[in-house]
């Protein structure tokens, strides 16, 4: 209730200028420890063990929203299960010009081209090392703009080696659509060799640390429904433990006629809902229980939750649903799927 007083205060702000106001006040409530608050009473649930982890529940904050790890107290005292910070690049970006985000409320739906603006994987990892939050954190990795597409893996390589020893887990992302080719990655042929070889490294970082991190992929909705069989066979069979399905589309389904419908950019929220929910079927389908899958995309109300559930995904992650429905979604969330 208390949002709904707030949101036409940000959203009468640019969308990068609201998101800094917002997290502005959700740090100070964190140091407070007033931002537990908008979680409200949640009933207890059984810890979900997966990919050697433990998550005290099922409902995760995507990568995007929290770039460089700086929220992660605020956030994790909202009530969320895993918080998953960047996508971080080796060298700091600033992302695409400006504007590169748009609202679009009548349909609760965001497009974003911001391209990956971060500090930096070595500006975030001293906020990584010193986390004081009991839920698992991910860390979202992804190339440099300026990065050829045939050196993508050089990038990967250096960033996995940067966060290995601080991350809970680590997502390979190769399905945003406002990096130049990189969905190109997701191809079987390439998706496999790219993935074989963070694999390997994998295994020698943890053979190095002494620690085993687990490494998602994330893919995008918009792949060939022909062809999803086969990435995601790829993508288990070189070595990846978790499949995050999926990132935001380059479709403009249910917003045609929009002033913001020809931006471009990936489109998130509402619309995204019944075709992220239609890969997230096949995904399923495909892994076979080999990974588990981590289901993402149009997350606005306790239903659609439980219908990704029902379809198979183990986790969840939000993020859209969190800006239009405000901190307290998580709470509701999790009210709402007790007992299911």
């Amino acid at each position: 209730m208390m949002y709904s007083l707030f949101r036409p205060i940000l959203f009468s702000l640019d969308p990068e200028a609201a998101h800094a106001a917002a997290f502005a006040a959700l740090d100070l409530q964190a140091q407070l420890g007033l931002a537990k608050c908008w979680r409200g009473s949640v009933p207890d649930t059984e810890p979900v063990h997966l990919m050697g982890l433990t998550f005290p529940n099922r409902v995760g904050l995507a990568a995007g929203l929290d770039k460089d790890a700086w929220h992660l107290s605020g956030l994790a005292q909202l009530g969320f299960g895993f918080i998953e910070v960047g996508t971080l690049t080796p060298k700091p970006q600033p992302g695409n010009p400006k504007p590169r985000m748009f609202r679009l409320p009548e349909h609760e739906a965001l497009i974003n081209r911001l391209g990956f603006n971060n500090g930096g994987v070595d500006a975030a990892l001293p906020r990584l090392r010193a986390r004081r939050v009991d839920v698992p954190v991910g860390v979202n990795i992804g190339k440099n703009a300026t990065t050829p597409i045939e050196r993508a893996a050089d990038d990967y390589l250096a960033a996995l080696a940067a966060v290995y020893a601080t991350a809970d887990y680590i997502t390979i992302n190769i399905s945003s659509p406002n990096t130049r080719n990189l969905r190109d990655l997701q191809a079987p042929d390439s998706v496999s060799a790219l993935i074989s070889t963070i694999a390997r490294e994998g295994r020698r970082l943890a053979r190095l640390t002494g620690h085993a991190r687990p490494i998602a992929v994330k893919i995008a909705p918009d792949i060939d429904p022909a062809a999803i069989n086969d990435v995601v066979n790829a993508i288990v069979e070189a070595g990846a433990d978790a499949i995050i399905s999926s990132n935001t589309t380059i479709r403009r389904d249910g917003v045609t006629g929009h002033v913001y419908a020809n931006e471009t950019g990936g489109l998130s929220g509402a619309p995204l809902t019944a075709l992220a929910d239609q890969v997230l079927k096949q995904v399923v389908k495909a892994v076979a229980g080999r990974v588990p899958v981590i289901g993402v995309g149009g997350i606005r109300s306790v239903e659609d939750a439980r219908r990704k559930l029902d379809l198979g995904a183990d986790l969840l992650q939000v993020y859209t649903g969190l800006l239009y429905r405000g901190p307290g979604f998580v709470g509701d969330l999790l009210r709402g799927l007790a007992g299911r």
